[in-house]
């Protein structure tokens, strides 16, 4: 389940929305004057294979797949054991179509899972995997702090609201997958499209679990991730391999693991251990409430100093300390934006040099360039967001991507580059409109970060 509150966590700068959520729309001015380009996508890059050891990967792939989020233990391996069939059901959102097959080539080729997708003549009764596109507000009302989600042994939304307190609909009594059901919300941006298909399409095949201390996954409900990375891959392409089976122990299946993972990621065996900490439920509780926009900032900030001091007191020294920081420099941002811009920096500071966090540094990069902009430091801002700007670009982010380049413009004008800050900005928009959705979003965005700029330095 992707959770929409997360989202919020690296997109906004101190109030600004996540895509496809609901904000007023911009000034008349704005809309006025502003056209558009047309909608940018992302192109196939290589995979990158997973920068840590074969010993972390093979816990990580046993605690993905043998617990669930809430805590509790599962007794049985479990993945499809014939072949895997799709079909889509609903109203598909523009542009999904393309995902969908963009996201089935990557599974083939770097996961060597084969999905194939059904014809609607034969598609009813022999789907494996039905993904049921409905509205944001059918899948609130079905799991209210879910963008979107997946269940086992039903073929639609309705089917779900019948069966949601039967047995059959619980992961944890799940023995053999044989139908699953995805739901994907079809009236937010392109980019929540996406990454709700990546996760949940991810989790119908492979691991249940999320878990916070991976920094190179989207299976991790931080969010930061936007679609499959290469470690994800690799645990899919494992899931499905020969000596693994449905009704495996957890002891079975880490016999078998060393041998698996030295065959498909033999590059694991030269990196070092580095046995990250498990991460508390404490510790989780509080990132939760740090992030629930519904919670009164007194709360949230109370919650976020909680987390820091977890972080603090377990002599953690990963990117989940790093988020602790970020989280509390984004509660004090609008009242002590010198004491955020501190925490801001000590979460960089947790984070440089570790493995698999460039992506985490380029959302660092979106609140301490905005900081430099307001302050008129140009130069200092441009440092920050030349080299995020191409991580959000390698991790296919659009929506960090574009608010990168709109602080790049405002960066570009104060030190004089006009000609470039144009060309940038239009740049902005066409990855803004993949990222954001509707274009009074688009605008509205463009607007907020533009009031970043001192009053003696803003475009007429």
């Amino acid at each position: 389940m992707r959770l929409s509150m997360v989202a919020l966590a690296a997109l906004a700068l101190t109030g600004c929305a996540r895509p496809g959520a609901e904000a007023p729309p911009p000034t008349r001015a704005a809309s006025a004057v502003l056209v558009l380009p047309p909608v940018k996508v992302f192109t196939p890059r290589p995979p990158t294979a997973p920068q840590r050891s074969n010993t972390d990967i093979a816990r990580d792939f046993l605690d993905l797949h043998f617990e669930l989020e809430g805590g509790a233990s599962l007794p049985h391996f479990s993945r499809f054991e014939s072949p895997i069939t799709l079909r889509v059901t609903g109203e598909p959102a523009p542009g999904f179509r393309r995902e969908l097959a963009a996201l089935l080539t990557r599974l083939r080729n770097e996961a060597g899972i084969d999905i194939q997708v059904l014809g609607s003549a034969d598609a009813d009764t022999t789907a494996r995997i039905t993904i049921e596109s409905v509205s944001r507000t059918q899948i609130r009302r079905a799991l209210p702090k879910a963008a979107c989600f997946v269940v086992p042994n039903v073929s639609s939304l309705a089917e779900y609201r019948r069966n949601r307190r039967n047995p059959r609909t619980r992961w944890s009594l799940l023995h053999q997958r044989e139908k699953l059901a995805v739901f994907i919300p079809n009236d937010v941006s392109l980019q929540e499209v996406r990454d709700c298909l990546h996760e949940e399409l991810a989790q119908a095949i492979g691991p249940l679990n999320d878990l916070y201390r991976l920094p190179d996954s989207i299976f991790n409900d931080d969010n930061v991730h936007a679609v499959l990375t290469g470690f994800d891959m690799l645990i899919l392409r494992a899931t499905y391999a020969p000596e693994l089976r449905t009704g495996m122990t957890r002891a079975e299946v880490a016999a078998r693991l060393p041998a698996i993972l030295a065959r498909l990621n033999p590059a694991g065996a030269r990196h070092a251990t580095l046995w990250l900490p498990p991460t508390p439920r404490a510790w989780i509780d509080a990132v939760e409430q740090a992030l629930d926009p519904h919670a009164p900032v007194r709360t949230r900030t109370r919650a976020a100093n909680d987390a820091a001091a977890i972080a603090r007191d377990l002599g953690w020294q990963d990117h989940r300390r790093a988020l602790s920081h970020y989280l509390l420099g984004r509660t004090l941002h609008p009242r002590e934006p010198q004491l955020a811009r501190q925490h801001y920096l000590t979460a960089e500071s947790f984070l440089q040099g570790q493995p698999g966090t460039a992506l985490h540094q380029a959302k660092l990069a979106v609140q301490l360039a905005a900081q430099d902009i307001a302050s008129g430091r140009g130069e200092a801002a441009l440092a920050r967001l030349e080299p995020a700007s191409a991580t959000a670009a390698a991790h296919q982010n659009a929506a960090l991507l574009s608010t990168l380049l709109m602080l790049q413009a405002e960066a570009l004008e104060l030190t004089g580059r006009m000609v470039e800050a144009r060309r940038v900005r239009l740049d902005s928009l066409g990855w803004a409109r993949y990222g954001y959705g509707a274009d009074w979003q688009v605008k509205a965005r463009l607007e907020d970060i533009a009031s970043l700029r001192p009053l003696t330095s803003r475009r007429p």
